[in-house]
């Protein structure tokens, strides 16, 4: 299982509603709307990591208001 945050930029005021639609994708675990350089963070996970981008190319970047997203995998060092 691979695990990663998703940090997210959005159109000005449209945060609360990103972070809603993204919380009801398959393999998201948590989507929150946050202050700061980005406008949501979301946790996400998948079984693989092609897995994972193929969720944040299909499923994450097409929801509407999404300007810009960052995608950090979780490592375990």
């Amino acid at each position: 299982m691979v695990q990663a945050y998703i940090l997210i930029q959005t159109e000005v005021g449209k945060a609360s509603t990103v972070a809603d639609v993204i919380a009801k994708i398959p393999g998201v675990i948590q989507a929150e709307d946050v202050t700061g350089p980005y406008d949501v963070i979301v946790r996400a996970q998948a079984d693989t990591v092609d897995d994972l981008g193929r969720m944040v190319v299909a499923r994450v970047q097409q929801v509407e208001g999404i300007t810009r997203t960052l995608t950090c995998p979780v490592v375990h060092i």
